[in-house]
């Protein structure tokens, strides 16, 4: 006897045998005959009885056809059926609407549902077609009911979800060793290993680019200095080696010479061995800056996907303290600060500096001066951001200061703000490790539920009885995903599962994954405290201690959460401060279709991202600092701290200086810095000045604000979706 009925979005209601009358007596108003009481009463009955415990819709429907066909008024059955094809066109009118949107390249929240993204173009539609038809399929067929419930009630968004029947995973942090050493073969022919500096560049594009196609998310080099410092050397001897020949002499014993840094000087008064080798170093000097140069123009115009995307690239540098490793990083700042094509700032690589005390921080380390030299670039391109090694909860016991292969054991970052680090089933790096896929929950909605309910603990316990709930959910869901992704074989991943993961050496091509994907992780996101706390207490955290306090909680209880599920399943999980873009706007229309605007909640067009001081309340950097500290630590999946600048920081280094000693005073993990930077979209000529109408360089007035969006820039606002743009115009700065 059937109970329950599955329904089409993933519901699960009691069996209501009227519905199966009510449609018969439809189809048979539409008949000479007319209806027919003791027929209908009949059908119902023998489809009650004989049906199962739960079934869907579609099962349901399949049973009265068949019954309608047996009896005497076939006919029923034909209108029946013609009234089942209707519904289902009406059904897919909805996707038939959203593909005339991308057809007709309109402007809206799917079309800018990523920002890096032009949808606009032919590759670009067609990736908007796949991912808008995909998704339906991931519903209907890859998700349990009660998460896809769990979807469709505005609790929980499962990112990256047209990627999901590709069982791919989010991201990685490249080895680029392994390859520059052995080279690599991605299905398609194969590359050498590199000798030279130009070559190690360009093999280190060709790896993120390559992966890209292979993933759903980032792509990101861990130490990007000390992987390239090698071919510093190798290129240096070869330019010893053409002296040689010009000269007809013998200079090997130049080929190891102790140099302190590879610094450009002019040749005059110098003679002999002198000249030869600064000669070299001058040489090896521009070659490694040609080589920077074409690493960044390559990373921004070479597209990995539809829709003129370039790869989501990040990469970490500033701990290697060689000659070598030195002149890779002073290299690619002085690239960055000089801009590409017209002097633009480059969108892509994301530029992550490792702060490090003994280092890369403090006047007497090796390394300061290139710290200098970043904030100075930092504070004219934005990048690059800075990862605080110091902070406690990135440090690893098994780093050493002479360690020559330390990088292994200094945390790394995506440039957004994933964060891949502690490991239960491996070393604890980040190298050849990243997600795996995440989810995230909408702690507001939570909230919303619980308001209703005066008594403040009762209120609490409560949302906290409802986010258990959730988070069980999504554990669970994140557990089934990869237990789907564990069954894909390695030689869908030619790259990826032979080269780059921890562990893929020893796969063969039709090994499953399995034994090698729970190295990376597992991510439990959240978005919304700010306005979670105001619908509990009445204020979010930047406005009351309270809700601060409250605020702890909440994410320290996810974090408990997250460590129990690793233990249950077996699997890293970790909880990320979410980086929501689409989203932000998305969880706030759903959720005020449903309780309409409420104060500080949802009247605005976007929930705050993840942990955030919301964007439009206006405070100090100091107290936004001490605010936001105490949730990157608990946040291992990635977080980030952003300070809004006022006006033109290209002069002014010393700011981006103090907010780096701020994530060092108050033990964040990793911030950054945004300011005014405007860009001529006609020309590409780029300043700083606050009203800039006309640019002064081709006289155009096409005039846009060059701004970071969820952790990486965006060339134009034209691709923000709306909520994101409502956003931006909401953001203030911080004194």
């Amino acid at each position: 006897m059937i109970e329950t009925v599955l329904k089409r979005d993933g519901r699960v209601v009691g069996f209501n045998k009227e519905k199966i009358a009510a449609a018969i007596r439809r189809a048979m108003l539409q008949t000479e005959k007319g209806e027919d009481d003791s027929l209908i009463g009949k059908i119902a009955d023998r489809i009650e009885i004989s049906g199962k415990r739960q079934m869907t819709v579609e099962e349901i429907q399949n049973c009265v056809e068949m019954e309608l066909m047996k009896s005497t008024r076939k006919e029923v059955a034909k209108r029946y059926i013609a009234y089942r094809n209707q519904r289902d066109v009406a059904r897919k009118a909805k996707t038939r609407d959203i593909f005339l949107e991308i057809i007709e390249a309109k402007s809206n929240d799917i079309t800018r549902e990523n920002a890096n993204m032009n949808a606009d173009t032919p590759a670009g539609m067609m990736m908007k077609f796949s991912s808008e038809t995909t998704k339906p399929f991931v519903d209907d067929f890859l998700l349990k009911p009660e998460t896809k419930s769990a979807v469709v009630g505005n609790y929980i968004h499962i990112h990256d979800k047209d990627y999901y029947p590709t069982k791919s995973l989010t991201c990685v942090q490249h080895p680029l060793d392994r390859i520059l050493k052995y080279g690599f073969n991605a299905g398609h022919g194969e590359s050498r290993p590199a000798k030279r500096i130009e070559t190690a560049s360009i093999l280190g594009c060709i790896s993120m680019e390559t992966a890209q196609n292979e993933m759903h998310g980032g792509q990101a080099i861990p130490a990007f200095d000390f992987y390239l410092a090698p071919f510093v050397r190798k290129s240096f001897i070869e330019e010893v080696q053409v002296l040689e020949d010009l000269q007809s002499a013998d200079y090997k014993h130049l080929y190891d010479a102790q140099i302190d840094d590879y610094v450009i000087k002019p040749l005059d008064g110098l003679t002999g061995e002198d000249r030869i080798l600064q000669h070299a170093i001058n040489r090896t000097v521009s070659r490694v800056h040609q080589s920077m140069e074409a690493f960044i123009h390559n990373m921004n115009t070479i597209h990995s996907r539809g829709g003129n995307q370039v790869v989501f690239s990040s990469i970490n540098y500033g701990t290697d303290t060689s000659a070598e490793g030195r002149c890779v990083i002073r290299e690619i700042l002085k690239s960055t600060y000089d801009g590409v094509g017209n002097g633009s700032t480059a969108i892509f690589p994301i530029q992550i500096w490792k702060k490090k005390r003994g280092v890369s921080y403090l006047p007497d380390d090796r390394n300061y001066d290139l710290y200098c030299l970043a904030c100075k670039v930092s504070a004219r391109r934005f990048f690059p951001n800075f990862l605080n090694l110091d902070a406690t909860f990135n440090q690893n016991e098994k780093w050493r200061a002479d360690d020559p292969e330390r990088y292994k054991y200094e945390v790394a970052t995506m440039g957004c703000r994933t964060r891949v680090f502690e490991n239960r089933f491996g070393e604890k790096t980040s190298i050849g490790r990243g997600n795996l896929s995440f989810t995230t929950i909408n702690i507001v909605r939570l909230a919303i539920e619980s308001m209703q309910v005066e008594n403040l603990d009762d209120r609490l316990a409560l949302f906290f009885s409802k986010l258990d709930n959730i988070m069980e959910i999504t554990a669970a869901q994140l557990d089934e995903r990869f237990n789907f992704q564990k069954t894909a074989l390695a030689k869908q991943f030619p790259l990826l599962m032979s080269a780059l993961w921890v562990g893929s050496d020893k796969l063969k091509p039709n090994d499953t994954i399995e034994s090698v994907i729970n190295q990376g992780t597992l991510g439990i996101g959240f978005i919304g405290l700010a306005e979670c706390l105001v619908a509990l207490v009445g204020k979010h955290h930047g406005e009351s201690e309270e809700a601060q306090r409250l605020g702890i909680r909440i994410v320290t209880h996810m974090r408990d959460k997250a460590n129990e599920f690793s233990e249950r399943y077996q699997h890293n999980y970790s909880v990320l401060a979410t980086p929501a873009e689409g989203l932000a706007g998305r969880f706030t229309r759903n959720d005020q279709k449903m309780f309409g605007k409420i104060a500080g909640v949802t009247d605005r067009e976007y929930y705050t991202n993840s942990n955030h001081v919301p964007v439009y309340y206006k405070c100090s950097t100091m107290k936004k600092a001490q605010i936001e500290a105490p949730y990157h630590a608990l946040t291992g999946g990635g977080h980030i701290f952003y300070v809004e600048m006022d006006g033109d920081a290209t002069h002014n280094p010393e700011a981006v200086m103090a907010v780096v000693d701020l994530i060092d005073k108050y033990n964040l993990g990793y911030g950054s810095v945004n300011h005014n930077r405007n860009r001529c979209m006609d020309c590409g000529y780029e300043n700083a000045d606050k009203d800039l109408t006309t640019c002064p360089h081709c006289g155009g007035t096409n005039i846009d604000r060059l701004q970071r969006i969820t952790g990486y820039l965006v060339g134009t606002t034209d691709r923000w979706n709306k909520a994101k743009l409502a956003e931006l115009k909401d953001r203030v700065t911080h004194d």
